[in-house]
């Protein structure tokens, strides 16, 4: 009974916050950072949803800005949140991506390899380092 409560529990933490729960999730790995990434308007998602010994929210941010950028298609404005869950503005329509955070405009200069789907794993790997 405890393995149940703990498979339903932890299955729980990645099923996105309300505004996203009804999407289908992208699964990437950036870094060592596992996110599911969701996508709805102007606004991505990134949940984290690996163990990792306490992150800090700055290289977290990095990565999940990352991996919201490569699944949403679209360079991100802002993010904002914690190192368990990161909503990112969108800069697709960059003069509405702009409104939503009042102007603010963060740029990210990275470069990223992408290993595509690795034996072993069930998701996209990517490694990413500033330029």
């Amino acid at each position: 009974m405890t393995r149940v409560f703990a498979f339903l529990f932890l299955t729980a933490c990645s099923g996105g916050t309300p505004y996203f729960r009804d999407l289908p999730a992208t699964r990437v790995a950036v870094n060592g950072s596992v996110f599911d990434v969701r996508v709805r308007n102007e606004l991505a998602e990134a949940v984290r949803v690996n163990a990792q010994y306490a992150p800090r929210l700055g290289p977290i941010r990095d990565r999940a800005a990352l991996a919201m950028e490569h699944v949403s298609g679209c360079p991100l404005l802002d993010v904002l949140g914690d190192a368990a869950v990161t909503v990112g503005v969108l800069g697709c329509d960059r003069e509405l991506g702009e409104k939503l955070i009042f102007g603010a405009l963060i740029l990210r200069p990275y470069q990223c390899v992408d290993y595509g789907y690795t034996s072993g794993y069930d998701y996209q790997v990517f490694e990413c380092t500033p330029y």
